[in-house]
């Protein structure tokens, strides 16, 4: 049986706009960045002080593409009225920062679990990213 939501009108709805796949491929880099800082840090605990150099290179790396995540959260947000995204980058992106400055400083205190908490929290904006559709907003408001 049909209903209402079936169709080219609901279809229309359910296709990601590029701003959508945009953010999807700017939170996946920030993933792919993201997941080889502990492992970098765990090398280097391991007595490998070379894996340091590593580390600090892959902060600098997902900084970068975290802030850059965050200029496509505000495109989102301004071009497709959302704005969950921007707040949740905006919260990781803050987080990132603080975790950055913390290394820089050796306040490992704070550090790790910032680190902890900054990946997991990234690991749940990619699932969302990648759950829900970001449709155009006239194909959403139609």
């Amino acid at each position: 049986m049909l209903s209402v939501l079936d169709g080219p009108r609901a279809d229309a709805a359910r296709r990601t706009a590029p701003v959508g796949w945009t953010l999807r491929a700017m939170v996946s880099a920030h993933m792919v960045a993201i997941a080889g800082q502990p492992v970098f840090a765990g090398v280097y605990l391991t007595g490998d002080y070379d894996s340091l150099r590593w580390h600090s290179i892959g902060a600098d790396v997902v900084t970068s593409v975290g802030y850059l995540q965050l200029i496509v959260a505000i495109v989102v947000w301004a071009r497709l009225r959302r704005s969950g995204p921007f707040l949740a980058t905006a919260a990781v992106v803050a987080a990132e920062t603080a975790q950055y400055f913390a290394g820089l400083d050796g306040a490992l205190w704070l550090h790790i679990p910032l680190g902890v908490a900054t990946v997991a929290a990234l690991t749940v904006q990619f699932i969302d990213v990648w759950r829900r559709p970001f449709p155009r907003r006239a194909a959403r408001d139609a």
